[in-house]
């Protein structure tokens, strides 16, 4: 989803959210009478009252409101229904005397929009309404109650007000409702509120199996409900962790709600103040808890930059370090002047990129490192850069930011800006817990990673420039510098290659080929400026002319065209399931090992690991014969439900490759597999 349809999403729920709420404020406090009419209806799902069997004197007697989507993608909404939608309000006419005690819920599932945490309910489903009954009522029938209901109905894109006139009816399945709804446990847990979180600990046996376990807190304004929630078992006591809310109030004198599983099960919970352990094992939630201290961090941002510069992640820019180094021969004043150039390029790009990927996340965007190669436009920008410093590389045209001429420095720190994008999309070994640690720091201290990063990629380039030995090691600049430069047009090609089946995955076929249309103007204009520059002409208008009906093309073409791919099934001799979280949570109740691997079309590391390491024949059969099950999530595009189980795991980007032994958490596998790896870890299992 762009970020303009997220804002148009969040702007559709805000206002759906007022009308709901204006609506249902129109009816008095207090007020008793139910209207004899609808105002908005029940089209989109629709709701019931039903009652199980007759009621008995002193007894409690269940009714039941059956709520029914009209179709698939609509949803309703717990009593809490997070960032967003609203809970419903329920008023039934009762006979005098007989009371309606608190809505029983069944358990409800995450829905994340737009950085929006939504408490949902998808298909049809029922909550549950208790009434005592007095011991001395007079019963002879089902007594005629009456009642009126308000709620939302959403998509993922509009929510609407529903409402409906309820009269009793009899039926229904009450055994099924009765066991979905989630129990309440015998005893009360604690709770402690600190600076910035809140921790509540839930006696559970330890022999309770929790995949995926949520909290959902029905105090509102509390917690974050987006913020990634942290659980430790200690013995028969779960301590959960969740931010607080910054705009709430963070005051409660109990705290309650439901404690899902990840199955689909779960219990209600009621907490009271209260001492709550520090200890425990950590069964799922960020590395907050585990985090380095700040020296490892830094050094391995560093050596993390570093060792990108050997890692096939920057195997497309190469040509342009291999160039710079040539110029830095040229002269000692030269040497640092480039060396600086380069490493202020580097730097201030990573410095950049982690800022942006720090504020998106502040506002409640799901992004993680290489973000910017997960924007179309942003492709669309490095295929136009790719091919013109081909072109250049090639002698086709010349450009001095870019040409291996003397540029003062300018063109050393284009190529730093273009290395840092390019080199990013993957993490290495080193950076990965750096860059996963530099989510949950405060921003100072993230961005500080990110600048060292920066400068473990631009390290090397560095020293050659004031190192007077090391520049004595390369050649003598010559004839030879132009023959070198054109033989580097054949990487930085293979770079714009890519780029153009990277648009493809991104966008489709359509964008992929009107993105071509465009570049093949800007490739004519190009040659046509290298044509009056070997003529001695004025030759950059030229190329406004020629360009100019191309580019409005693409600036219309491409937006219309853009179909985006997400949830493709990846192919592989494995067969691997699309990766979330019930797929996980299911996957690993079946007792076999499991094998779980992220990946996106532009991380140049991912495809050297698949080829290498998990798509042989050899890895299959061993699988097969310990009967792995194998599972991938596709980050090409921007996914928050990857984005967030990314970052649980402490990592910022991709590869992450995880291996669930059967009854263990995940084992983090390195991030560069050998061929060998996977086969030991099936065999293993045997």
């Amino acid at each position: 989803m762009s970020e303009a349809s997220s804002i148009i999403t969040t702007a559709r729920h805000f206002v759906a959210w007022l009308v709901a709420l204006f609506a249902m404020l129109a009816v008095p406090a207090g007020a008793q009478d139910i209207p004899s009419e609808a105002r908005y209806g029940d089209e989109n799902i629709s709701a019931e009252l039903l009652a199980d069997g007759m009621p008995q004197a002193g007894e409690e007697w269940m009714l039941a409101l059956k709520f029914n989507p009209s179709a698939p993608e609509w949803h309703g909404y717990w009593s809490n229904p997070g960032d967003a939608g609203q809970g419903m309000m329920l008023r039934l006419a009762l006979p005098d005397g007989w009371e309606m005690g608190e809505p029983l819920y069944p358990v409800p599932d995450t829905l994340l929009i737009s950085g929006l945490m939504n408490h949902i309910y998808e298909g049809e489903y029922a909550v549950l309404v208790p009434v005592s009954v007095p011991a001395g009522a007079a019963v002879s029938s089902v007594p005629a109650v009456s009642g009126h209901v308000e709620y939302l109905a959403c998509t993922d894109r509009v929510c609407v007000p529903q409402d409906a006139v309820l009269t009793i009816g009899m039926g229904g399945d009450f055994a099924r409702w009765r066991a979905e709804v989630a129990p309440l446990l015998d005893a009360k847990g604690a709770f402690e509120l600190r600076a910035d979180r809140l921790r509540v600990a839930i006696p559970l046996p330890e022999s309770v199996p929790l995949s995926s376990p949520h909290l959902f807190v029905s105090n509102t304004r509390l917690v974050s409900y987006a913020a990634i929630q942290t659980f430790m078992r200690d013995g028969d006591t779960l301590v959960a962790e969740l931010p607080l809310d910054q705009f709430g109030t963070g005051d409660a004198s109990e705290v309650s709600g439901i404690l899902a599983f990840g199955d689909g099960t779960g219990v209600r919970f009621k907490a009271a103040p209260g001492e709550v352990p520090e200890a425990g094992i950590k069964i799922a939630g960020p590395v907050g808890a585990d985090v380095p201290p700040l020296w490892t961090l830094i050094l391995g941002a560093l050596v993390g930059g570093l060792i990108l510069n050997i890692m096939p992640c920057v195997f497309p820019i190469l040509s342009l370090k291999a160039i710079s180094l040539a110029r830095a021969g040229e002269s000692e004043g030269a040497a640092r002047s480039e060396g600086l150039a380069y490493t202020a390029g580097v730097v201030l790009s990573c410095v950049a990129l982690g800022g942006i990927m720090l504020a998106l996340r502040a506002a409640g965007e799901q992004v993680g490192w290489a973000f910017q190669l997960q924007s179309p436009a942003v492709v669309i920008a490095l295929l136009v850069l790719a091919t013109a410093i081909t072109m250049n590389f090639a002698g086709v045209f010349e450009l001095p930011s870019i040409d291996t001429g003397s540029g003062q420095g300018r063109g050393a720190f284009a190529t730093g800006i273009l290395a840092a994008v390019a080199a990013t999309p993957c993490t290495g070994p080193f950076m990965a817990a750096a860059l996963g640690a530099a989510l949950l720091l405060p921003a100072p201290v993230a961005l500080m990673l990110f600048a060292m990063l920066g400068l473990g990629l631009a390290l090397p380039f560095l020293l050659i420039g004031f190192v007077p030995a090391l520049r004595r090691m390369l050649p003598k600049p010559g004839a030879w510098m132009d023959r070198f430069r054109r033989i580097m047009a054949i990487p930085m090609g293979l770079t714009a290659l890519a780029l153009i089946w990277l648009t493809v995955q991104l966008g489709g076929r359509g964008f992929g080929i009107f993105a071509l249309v465009m570049l093949f103007g800007i490739v004519l204009a190009l040659a046509v400026v290298g044509r009056l520059q070997k003529a001695g002409k004025m030759a950059w208008p030229a190329f406004g002319l020629v360009a100019a009906p191309f580019l409005i093309f693409g600036a219309f073409a491409l937006p219309s065209s853009y179909a985006a791919q997400a949830g493709k099934t990846k192919e592989s001799i494995h067969q691997p399931l699309e990766f979330s979280r019930e797929a996980l949570a299911e996957a690993r109740r079946s007792g076999q090992p499991v094998f779980l691997w992220f990946t996106a079309d532009w991380c140049v590391t991912c495809k050297v690991n698949e080829s290498i390491a998990i798509e042989r024949e050899a890895v299959a059969d061993a699988f097969e014969k310990a009967g792995v099950i194998t599972m991938v999530g596709d980050w090409t595009v921007r996914d928050e439900e990857i984005t967030m189980f990314l970052t649980e795991q402490g990592a910022a980007g991709v590869p992450l490759y995880l291996w669930y032994a059967p009854g263990e958490e995940a084992e983090q596998l390195p991030q560069v597999l050998t061929p060998d790896l996977l086969e030991a870890q099936a065999q293993a299992q045997e």
